[in-house]
């Protein structure tokens, strides 16, 4: 431990991928109650203004397979910086919109800079840190990644209410001054000699993420099924193209051995199938203080907020956890346990007070950090040095999709209990008790993608202290 913090590089690297995951994640969510003001600031539909939202998310997804290798090429330290600086003028240009075009245009600027900071950060981090410091390091970096979704809402409400909208995206102007500052003196500049850039592989992939995160998002914006699972099919099938290009290319940009790798497969196979459930929480129990219950946007973000308390303290027991039990026990249990929770989010009817789901999320919170930190650090846990940089990309690609197809799913399963008057009566508070089952139910199911690990799967990651 004493080696950690003799090494300056060692002890701030944490903190500055912290910083560009706060960015990040503060922005994925922190448009959620604010959209309603800018839309009338705007003069748009709040509907239309969904275009604002979806563009970062699409943005962030596309072009994040090439992270790795413009690091490899540039070096981490140059493209972290120059990541940064987009995304803060990204920041400032949304502040300065004055029409919904001009607000997109912004937006996708500032995910050209999220989709390179993460995971260029991250990538420094597994090259700097021994395995059996890494679970640490990556355990303090990603606390923003729980406590942004968490704020977003809750910042986002009260900045509109009490401020501007403006100064949703002006905050993130300080935090990236911060994370440059830190990044010039402490940020290593790691490159690789050998570089190869697949730009068939990576516009092929573009694409297919591109199709499948428009089909994720139209999915639960609109009727028209036919046209959506067309774009869905098709996203497929691109990535059934790419498979065929990866086997034919001898560098592929994400090549096809990385999946031989059983751990890195199984976690990329458990964070695409945990974070259903996961994912669509944050977005379902908001929306259902709001429209069951008719309680404010700030009074929903401060219903969730515990959710970022009891996540730290999480992280606080995460690495004693990994180290008792193991890797495949701990996401094993730890997926059940979620699933469970999830579940009895239904259980509160409405005449229940809304404060009875403070100890059901806070207790989700502690869960969700031992999952997040697990998931990731047994994913990259056995990558050989050549193939960090790729499985890095991939997995940042991954979890983008995930929470994508998560929030869509989940607003899937409300529209059909919706919709389904027999079964709910046209009781909206009924449609989210029946979702908040049903997500729970396939969160339990995926748990067991994690039996595929071995017992003395990740034991090269588990700290010495």
């Amino acid at each position: 431990m004493a080696t950690i913090q003799d090494n300056p590089t060692k002890k701030y690297l944490p903190l500055i991928l912290a910083t560009s995951i706060f960015m990040q994640m503060l922005d994925s969510t922190i448009l959620n109650t604010s959209l309603p003001s800018i839309a009338v600031d705007l003069h748009e539909s709040p509907l239309n203004m969904q275009n604002a939202i979806i563009s970062y998310v699409l943005t962030l997804a596309l072009f994040m397979p090439v992270s790795g290798f413009l690091a490899d090429k540039f070096g981490t330290k140059k493209i972290f910086i120059f990541s940064l600086v987009v995304f803060i003028l990204g920041s400032l240009f949304c502040s300065l919109s004055s029409n919904l075009p001009e607000l997109v245009i912004s937006r996708v600027i500032q995910g050209i800079g999220g989709s390179l900071m993460t995971p260029v950060g991250r990538l420094a981090l597994i090259k700097t840190f021994d395995k059996n410091e890494l679970v640490q390091a990556m355990n303090f970096a990603i606390i923003p990644a729980l406590i942004g979704p968490i704020l977003g809402p809750l910042v986002g409400g009260y900045m509109v209410d009490y401020l501007s909208w403006h100064w949703i995206f002006l905050i993130n102007i300080p935090i990236g001054i911060l994370g440059i500052f830190l990044g010039l003196k402490f940020m290593p500049d790691y490159k690789s000699t050998t570089l190869t850039f697949d730009l068939k592989g990576f516009l092929i992939f573009a694409s297919a993420s591109l199709l499948l995160s428009i089909s994720l998002e139209m999915f639960g914006t609109t009727t028209h099924t036919t046209f959506i699972l067309l774009i869905f099919i098709l996203g497929f099938l691109m990535i059934y193209y790419y498979y065929i290009h990866a086997r034919k290319t001898e560098n592929a940009i994400f090549p096809l051995n990385l999946f031989q790798v059983r751990t890195f497969r199984v976690g990329i196979l458990g964070n695409l199938a945990t974070r259903l459930g996961i994912s669509s929480i944050p977005l379902l129990l908001p929306l259902m203080i709001q429209i069951a219950y008719g309680e404010s946007a700030v009074v929903s973000g401060w219903i969730v907020a515990p959710m970022a308390l009891t996540a730290m303290l999480g992280k606080s027991s995460v690495i004693k956890i990994l180290n008792h039990f193991g890797y495949r026990k701990t996401l094993m249990i730890n997926t059940f346990t979620i699933g469970i929770l999830i579940a009895c989010l239904g259980i509160p009817g409405i005449h229940t007070s809304i404060y009875w789901y403070v100890p059901i999320l806070a207790i989700l919170g502690f869960f969700n950090s031992i999952q997040f930190t697990a998931m990731n650090t047994i994913s990259i846990a056995d990558l050989r040095s050549s193939h960090t940089s790729s499985g890095n990309s991939l997995l940042s690609v991954n979890q983008q999709l995930a929470i994508g197809f998560g929030i869509a799913f989940g607003l899937i399963v409300l529209k059909l209990f919706q919709n389904n008057v027999t079964l709910t009566g046209a009781d909206a508070h009924l449609a989210f008790r029946y979702t908040f089952y049903v997500v729970g139910f396939l969160t339990v199911l995926s748990g067991f993608v994690f039996r595929r690990l071995h017992v003395t799967d990740g034991e090269n990651m588990r700290s010495q202290v």
